[in-house]
């Protein structure tokens, strides 16, 4: 199909109410690693998956409605190591790297070009009530994704949008949408999402701008009670945040009627398709209707993604912001063990004061488990997140993150598509990601607002 294309910057070549009152299930407080200094003296939880041991880490100084690759396949680095520094027979291989992916020695003193927006919030075509919301936000004016997609948008467009997370991006289609339903009370909006992390801070940004609306949504996501989602489904909601597989389910209990929904979402459509979701995802758009407002939101483009593009979207513009991961707020680094103890070496870094908030990613649900407990045994506030952990823990944990009642977390990848916390000092990629599209992601959760971070990769 032909597609307008609109530009800004240069893109990444990797390429309250009524019956919906906020009250629900979600879990606050601190997470597991939330606990004071000191050995941990609560028993570990047998977890699934695999595993690797650990050596060695820094001694301490639920949702209103929840029921709960590029085309040609992806980059995969050459070089390589061992994580220990020894062998063990029948050990899967780590990715093998190129150092160069990780270097970025940021100038500080670099001029970096400011963004000046086409529109501010007040000009857009929205309800006052809306813009009322907006303005207790401290929003004044739109960042790119949101100054070039939301005109679109309103008008009823579908849009291709280019960005990563931190972006702006959930602003930029829950805005115009939610102006959509209040001018059209029947329309319903369907958002899916690859997490269930990202679908809940959907839904926490959702209610962010609703504030006094009779509006109301629901995050559908594995790991929670199927029955209360059922539930939420028959109070009609305006808005249903999903993961496919979940969502998939549903449909076939006959729990929700697509039809019904004219206008669809897909949020990081290139980690959904990297996590095998694309034939979910066929299912799903094949049984709504025709015509019908739908909106793609991803970093990457592979050729999976445009195939759904020529087959699901009408015409779309496309709006590409360049946030890739040589971004000048993230200085790019590498560690190299030598031989060391990786734990011994992590423990070295994460003492250092400006050390602050980190985030640290491992490639299985076992190793991350382990990873979190061993720290937490030297001291550490720390705390995990993976898919073994149940919907609830998940949060606690990440709430205890945002709160800095634990000072570092540890995640896999399949995890961090949901964290959205503005102030991480320091990513630190214990383990080499498969991909460098998975570490353009995971990088990319510090160096957000305006506020300078360091990612650091262990090699041996």
């Amino acid at each position: 199909m032909a597609m307008q294309f609109i530009r800004y910057g240069q893109p990444r070549k990797d390429g309250p109410g009524g019956k919906f009152s906020r009250g629900g299930s979600r879990s606050g407080g601190s997470s597991r690693g939330g606990s004071s200094s000191g050995p941990r003296s609560e028993g570990r939880s047998e977890q699934r998956g695999e595993g690797r041991g650990f050596g060695g880490g820094r001694p301490t100084g639920g949702s209103r409605f929840h029921g709960g690759s590029r085309a040609g396949g992806p980059r995969r680095f050459s070089g390589g190591g061992n994580r220990f520094g020894g062998s063990r027979g029948g050990r899967r291989p780590e990715p093998r790297l190129d150092v160069t992916q990780f270097i970025n020695k940021t100038v500080v003193q670099e001029e970096v070009q400011v963004f000046t927006p086409e529109h501010r919030f007040v000009d857009f075509a929205i309800g006052d009530a809306l813009k009322e919301n907006i303005v207790k936000k401290g929003y004044v004016t739109p960042s790119p994704i949101q100054d070039r997609a939301i005109p679109h948008i309103l008008k009823g467009e579908d849009v291709v949008g280019i960005a990563n997370t931190g972006t702006g991006k959930t602003g930029a289609f829950l805005i115009p949408l939610i102006d959509k339903v209040l001018r059209l009370p029947d329309e319903r909006i369907l958002i899916m999402v690859p997490t269930r992390e990202l679908a809940t801070q959907i839904e926490d940004e959702f209610y962010s701008f609703t504030g006094q609306m009779a509006l109301g949504a629901v995050s559908i996501v594995g790991g929670a009670n199927i029955n209360r989602q059922m539930g939420i489904l028959r109070r009609d909601p305006q808005f249903v945040i999903a993961t496919p597989g979940r969502l998939k389910d549903l449909m076939e209990r006959r729990a929700i009627n697509l039809k019904r929904f004219g206008t669809v979402v897909l949020d990081e459509a290139d980690r959904m398709l990297d996590m095998g979701f694309i034939g979910d995802i066929k299912f799903i758009l094949s049984h709504m209707i025709v015509p019908r407002h739908t909106l793609f939101f991803s970093a990457t483009l592979s050729r999976e993604i445009e195939g759904l593009i020529g087959s699901f979207l009408n015409n779309p513009v496309r709006i590409s912001v360049s946030t890739g991961p040589n971004a000048k707020a993230i200085e790019q680094d590498v560690v190299r063990t030598d031989g060391k103890n990786k734990i011994d070496v992590l423990h070295d870094l994460l003492i250092q004061p400006e050390f602050g908030k980190v985030l640290i990613f491992g490639r299985t649900k076992h190793g991350v488990e382990k990873l979190s407990h061993l720290l937490e045994s030297r001291g550490f506030k720390a705390a995990s997140i993976h898919g073994n952990k149940t919907q609830g823990n998940r949060q606690r944990a990440l709430d205890a993150f945002k709160k800095s009642s634990v000072s570092i977390l540890v995640a896999t990848d399949v995890a961090a598509r949901g964290i959205d916390v503005e102030d991480i000092s320091h990513v630190i990629n214990f383990d080499v990601p498969a991909t460098y599209e998975d570490y353009v992601h995971r990088i990319g959760r510090t160096g957000r607002a305006g506020k300078r971070g360091k990612a650091l990769t262990f090699i041996d």
